[in-house]
């Protein structure tokens, strides 16, 4: 899973991004200072996986990770190539969610781009530059299949989504808050539109404020995702940048003081999963101790490709218990003398933390 984080010069973007994948990307008080996207794969936090390790003693510890990627910063005009425009939309294409950082934050000494604090023009900025965008891709894709809808039934109906499609954009509605059939989602997911892509925004708070649920600025965008379906988190750059020096024990400590029960990727990651519909599935042996990642919804014999196509191919059967189940059994010997350990066929729709043992013959 691939996330773009991105918002206007110095909200805390590239703060956040140094921070949560200790990627190095510069941090500067000017605009336009990370110029090419930065990449940071980072592991996915889960407890469960140093659970299943005492248990198993494995030679290797493999947790699921995410791809983070830094995008430069934009302005208005970026539609028609101002500032990094240009590059800013080609990179958004990319990746499956945007993480929007959002500043939420007052401090004199860090400019703001258009010279005051104002989350709600913040957002406003980038959603009309992606909507701008969006606009003139459907208009240049409404051009060509127009020639072609007399003739051809199919490209009749592209046009009718299309039509449908550019007058929402108009109205200043992005595409993934447009009513569409499955057949219609279908044909736009073929437009790889910007606006179509889920969005969490990161409220970027002061440090004073990261256990603080009352910030009136994190009110009016809390407000305002409402009505776009969009997720928020609460999040402090800052707090961020300092924890990732820390060791775990000093962590856990110090985000007690906050008032904070986890660190802000965790938190992030969490979103992430639920925004996209994700889960992960658990494989434990003396080999390796190691998390999947699939979508809610997905059926045994394809979680099974997940770790190798032969898997899939072959499949026979997934022998399965879930983790909660496992570690309170405390083996999986005693697991399955109490009856707990499972066998399921082709059409068993997995389950977030189901440990697994996937049987199959090529």
């Amino acid at each position: 899973m691939k996330l773009g984080v991105v918002g206007l010069p110095n909200v805390g973007k590239s703060t956040l991004f140094n921070a949560i994948t200790h990627a190095g990307a510069e941090a500067a008080n000017y605009p336009f200072c990370t110029i090419e996207p930065n990449v940071g794969i980072v592991p996915v936090p889960d407890d469960r996986l140093d659970r299943l390790a005492e248990m198993y003693h494995p030679k290797k510890i493999t947790p699921t990770t995410l791809e983070f990627v830094d995008i430069a910063g934009l302005v208005r005009g970026a539609s028609k190539g101002e500032g990094l425009g240009n590059q800013f939309l080609g990179h958004i294409r990319e990746v499956d969610a945007i993480v929007h950082v959002v500043r939420c934050f007052h401090d004199e000494n860090v400019i703001h781009v258009d010279g005051s604090v104002n989350p709600l023009r913040d957002i406003e900025t980038i959603d009309l530059e992606l909507i701008f965008a969006d606009m003139e891709t459907v208009q240049r894709r409404r051009d060509r299949v127009s020639k072609q809808a007399r003739n051809v039934p199919a490209a009749k109906t592209e046009l009718a989504v299309l039509e449908k499609l550019y007058a929402a954009l108009e109205e200043g509605t992005a595409v993934r808050n447009v009513p569409l059939t499955e057949e219609e989602k279908k044909i736009a997911d073929g437009f790889f539109l910007l606006t179509q892509k889920p969005v969490i925004f990161a409220a970027n708070v002061d440090e004073s404020e990261a256990a603080d649920e009352e910030n009136p600025l994190v009110q009016e965008v809390r407000s305002y995702a409402e009505k776009q379906g969009a997720g928020v988190l609460v999040i402090s750059a800052e707090i961020e940048s300092e924890i990732a020096q820390m060791d775990p024990e000093e962590r856990k400590e110090f985000l007690e003081e906050l008032g904070l029960e986890r660190s802000g990727l965790e938190r992030l990651v969490s979103a992430c999963y639920d925004l996209l519909g994700l889960i992960s599935f658990l494989t434990a042996g003396e080999p390796e101790v190691r998390a999947w990642t699939i979508t809610r919804g997905t059926k045994a014999p394809q979680a099974a490709g997940k770790i190798h196509s032969d898997f899939e191919r072959g499949f026979i059967r997934a022998e399965i218990v879930p983790y909660d189940t496992l570690i309170e059994c405390g083996s999986i010997a005693a697991a399955k003398e109490r009856g707990l350990y499972r066998s399921e066929g082709k059409d068993y729709v997995m389950q977030d933390g189901d440990v697994v043992l996937f049987r199959f013959n090529v």
